[in-house]
């Protein structure tokens, strides 16, 4: 049968100065030991595999080491070290709270706890888990955990810290362990390959340290796993990224570059070579922004330790990110998340992220576009913000007055609208035509990519406001539909096409009446009127569409007197009394009174 050890367990670390990225822990551990401030209870707690039970074990050693170095550190070589290392020590206790999670457990626990230590100076009790004891046995616990014997202390762990009472928190020290950096992995992983004799690229081992995010004992896990699929005794970042499934490097840096560079065939296909090598389309949206946040990161040079990558990568980001204007990166992120957010409801993925792709493609354009634009816009005369605001152009000195054809007006978040014009005002000939053309398009361009580059694109305010009055006089001009008839004729048609059972009693249920503008909507529960608000914004859109009437509001209001039926009606009735029983035959049948004098009955008391 082969000997071999893991890796988590062959080099666990012994002593705090060997504890990977905890240390702040140790080294507050460390100080409590040499003031002789040892608390009686202490409560570690963080993620998986960053150390906690380590921790616990070097503080149970240190306590009964009869050798401590100067340092505070365990000697090793003392009888309880060696039992401990031994796993025969009578001292230290370790107790998983997963399966031995109930009050008999504990109360066992306790009674050991009576009985004091043979050897050595304390009898230390690790509880692993402690979150998965019940609440009986967290209150069998309590008092033992208050006031322990003088030599005896407990360290519990857990993963979950907020699963656990406050009474039980108020009685420990608690640590807080942090997720282990990918440098503290890599450099933990570089000197276990020096003394197994492992030759690995610092690239494969950065892979490996990202892929177990921040879980030390993950990290070494995967190092196994890799270290037994390559040949001999080396590990390539090729072997790591196909073992691991990971997608290479190489493909962002060259769609990239490809985005900058505006060549849409060459994205779709490195596109099409990731998906066929079996990568799904989340997967490469998700590495996609994490690359073109390490660009953006390489922008600056102060931000360039937020780079988790090998230093040859590093280098290969810096010279990207020399390449990528800021724009481009922060518009292409932007498009990245919305892509990102929007996948899971998209029916045909691939076509989803190619579209996002071949935005991004465009970005450098568009903004030159604007760039170009904000050069060309002349000044708003005083005739044009006079239109804009409704005035007569007509009695402007500036330019002469014409009629205009209808034409389509692009306002924010609205569709386009064909409405006929006042007289607009006529700009020379040679740039009039070429500025409304160019301002419209930059305009939809940039309100289609959600960039806020008011600062670039100098689009005037009264060109909005213009936009907007037009709209508003098309509004007018369409008659309202608003009676009670037709909302309560809409109010039903919604409640039809919902797909919430629960809404739609609700919205059955509920009364309608008309106050001016304002539907009022009267419902006898509060759950329904909960629900009902839930949809408030598509109940006034799909009203203020179908009626034909932007000013149309909505009030949810509670009918109290249903309110207060249907509470009484909820609360369960208690049984009468003997007497009430009597009072109501009295009432009945006044005879009952009588006969009660006659032969002189009463009730026991």
């Amino acid at each position: 049968m082969s000997n071999f050890v893991v890796s988590a367990r062959k080099y666990r670390p012994r002593r705090f100065e060997d504890v990977v990225g905890q240390q702040h822990v140790a080294q507050t551990l460390k100080n409590a030991l040499a003031t002789d401030h040892v608390a009686h209870a202490f409560l570690f707690c963080g993620p998986r595999g960053v150390g906690k039970t380590t921790c616990a074990r070097i503080l149970a050693k240190i306590l009964n080491c009869e050798n401590l170095s100067p340092e505070y550190e365990a000697c090793n070589t003392c009888s309880s070290c060696k039992a401990f290392q031994e796993d025969a020590s009578w001292n230290i206790f370790e107790l998983d709270a997963a399966s031995n999670n109930g009050v008999d457990h504990i109360r066992a626990l306790v009674d050991q706890v009576r009985v004091p230590p043979q050897r050595g100076k304390y009898k230390v009790y690790i509880i692993d888990e402690v979150h998965m004891l019940s609440q009986g046995a967290f209150n069998a616990f309590l008092k033992t955990l208050e006031e322990p014997p003088p030599y005896a202390i407990f360290i519990l762990a857990t993963t979950e810290k907020h699963k656990i009472i406050p009474t039980i928190l108020s009685r420990c020290q608690i640590f807080d362990f942090r997720r282990i950096g990918v440098a503290d992995m890599v450099a933990h992983l570089q000197n276990i390959c020096a003394q197994e004799g492992i030759d690995a690229d610092e690239g494969a081992l950065h892979i490996i340290a990202q892929k177990a995010d921040g879980a030390l004992r993950d990290a070494l896990s995967i190092f196994d796993r890799i270290t037994s699929a390559s040949a001999g005794k080396k590990i390539r970042y090729e072997d790591v990224i196909e073992n691991l499934n990971v997608l290479d490097y190489d493909y962002y840096f060259q769609i990239t570059d490809a985005l900058m560079a505006e060549d849409s065939a060459s994205i779709l296909h490195l596109f099409d070579q990731i998906l066929r090598k079996g990568f799904e389309p989340e997967v490469f949206l998700v590495g996609l922004a994490e690359h073109l946040r390490n660009v953006l990161v390489c922008k600056v040079p102060a931000t360039l330790d937020l780079l988790e990558v090998g230093e040859s990568l590093s280098e290969r980001y810096r010279r990207q990110a020399e390449l990528a204007p800021t724009a481009f990166l922060l518009s292409a992120l932007q498009f990245a998340n919305d892509c990102d957010v929007n996948l899971k409801m998209a029916r045909h993925k691939r076509l989803h992220v190619e579209m996002a792709l071949l935005k991004m493609c465009y970005i450098n354009r568009a903004v030159a576009a604007a760039e170009t634009l904000e050069k060309k816009t002349p000044d708003v005369t005083e005739a044009h913000r006079q239109q804009a605001q409704g005035g007569n152009p007509g009695k402007s000195n500036a330019h002469e007055s014409i009629a205009a054809p209808a034409q389509s007006v692009p306002v924010t978040n609205r569709a386009p609208v064909t409405v006929q014009h006042a007289p607009p005002i006529v700009h020379p000939p040679s740039t009039a035509h070429e500025l409304n053309a160019e301002a419209m398009t930059a305009l939809k361009s940039d309100l289609r990519l959600g960039l806020k580059r008011a600062e670039k694109v100098s689009l005037r305010l009264e060109d909005f406001e213009e936009a907007v009055a037009v709209e508003e006089i098309e509004r007018a001009g369409r008659e309202s539909r608003l009676s009670l008839d037709n909302a309560a004729s809409e109010w039903r048609a919604f409640a039809e096409t919902t797909p919430s059972p629960t809404l739609r009693q609700a919205m059955t249920g509920a009364s309608l009446r008309l106050d001016d503008k304002t539907v009022v909507v009267t419902v006898g529960l509060t759950v329904h009127r909960a629900l009902i608000l839930e949809e408030l914004t598509h109940l006034l859109d799909t009203l203020r569409t179908h009626l034909h009437d932007p000013a149309i509001k909505i009030r949810v209001e509670l009918d109290e007197a249903k309110m207060a039926e249907a509470q009484a009606a909820a609360q369960p009735k208690r049984p009468l009394t003997t007497k009430e029983k009597l009072d109501k035959m009295r009432e009945v049948n006044p005879l009952v009174a009588d006969l009660l004098n006659r032969f002189d009955l009463k009730l026991d008391e």
